[in-house]
């Protein structure tokens, strides 16, 4: 199974990329300026068979204005393509990211592995 974690920022998409049984997870590139047909092209192109979403709630758990950008951005994706979405939470996703230190993926790419790192922990 094929798993594409979305990190959705407020200027671009970050991706990862796992496929259950291999262990590892991937950055997968960002998609510039949230651009929603080229992310449904790679879903397709790619054979995902899962989108992880990080889901941005508040401090204490609760929804916020990015939440609601979030689900309004799972919707039109849902419209779009016929596979499982879920959501995970997110929270501190960045700083961990930030703290991955260098090579070669973005800060995007990072949140969305952390993102799909903490998904396949808590579904194992």
């Amino acid at each position: 199974m094929n798993i594409l974690a979305v990190d959705y920022g407020t200027k671009n998409i970050g991706l990862a990329w796992a496929q259950i049984g291999l262990g590892v997870v991937l950055p997968y590139g960002v998609v510039r300026d949230k651009n929603l047909a080229e992310l449904v092209k790679l879903i397709k192109k790619e054979n995902i068979d899962k989108v992880v979403v990080g889901l941005p709630l508040g401090l204490e758990g609760k929804e916020n204005e990015n939440t609601k950008k979030i689900k309004k951005f799972v919707s039109e994706l849902k419209d779009l393509v016929s596979i499982p979405i879920e959501f995970e939470d997110e929270r501190f996703s960045s700083q961990a990211a930030d703290r991955m230190g260098g090579g070669g993926a973005s800060r995007d790419e990072k949140s969305a592995m952390v993102i799909l790192q903490s998904y396949l922990e808590r579904n194992k």
